[in-house]
């Protein structure tokens, strides 16, 4: 039986999630099934972010694969406080960040160089498209020059459609963060998406 509170989409703190909860029991207890279905279920979500976040597909495909390595791995961690979507999602940002730290670090001089290069760009100052009609490719390069703390937060947010006491909660950071960082990524996108 559903509790009432969630029956009315209200969630008070000390809320476990029954059904995710069983689902991970059930997975951890080694039920093939119940890991395809939880794959099945978050997959196309997380391949989403996963894109967003690294900028590429082979890149998310190998990053997908070690999310549900990790999810795998480290299911006996999840208790239902959360929903088991938050919780993984959690983890697939984690994993992300810690990619693109250790990417930045092996290539920190090789990026310093190029954006170098890039600052002698000249700027566009023909008017630029607003976000609303810019093509997918324009904003996926966009999103790609976010910096990170802002990316993620933006992605999960705008993109994913979390509330912000969930991002803060994924990326470990306070609800305000979260909306400051939001703001941030979105007076960056416009300045970006308009060439300035």
């Amino acid at each position: 039986m559903i509790p009432s509170n969630i029956q009315h989409g209200m969630i008070s703190a000390g809320t476990v999630y029954q059904d995710d909860l069983a689902l991970a029991e059930r997975c951890r207890q080694g039920d093939f099934d119940a890991f395809e279905s939880l794959y099945r279920e978050h997959s196309s979500r997380l391949f989403s972010l996963t894109v967003r976040m690294l900028g590429n597909r082979t890149d998310a495909e190998d990053m997908l694969q070690e999310i549900f390595l990790t999810a795998h791995r480290k299911l006996q961690s999840y208790r239902g406080d959360a929903r088991l979507s938050t919780w993984l999602f959690r983890l697939a940002t984690n994993l992300c960040l810690d990619h693109l730290r250790s990417k930045s670090a092996r290539m920190n001089q090789a990026t310093s160089s190029l954006d170098d290069d890039n600052a002698m760009e000249p700027v566009s100052t023909s008017p630029g498209p607003v976000l609303g009609t810019v093509q997918n490719i324009d904003m996926e390069r966009a999103v790609a020059r976010l910096p990170r703390g802002c990316r993620a937060a933006f992605l999960l947010h705008d993109v994913e459609g979390f509330e912000h006491r969930e991002v803060a909660s994924m990326l470990g950071i306070s609800e305000g963060t979260s909306k400051s960082q939001v703001h941030k990524a979105r007076l960056k996108l416009r300045r970006f998406l308009a060439g300035l």
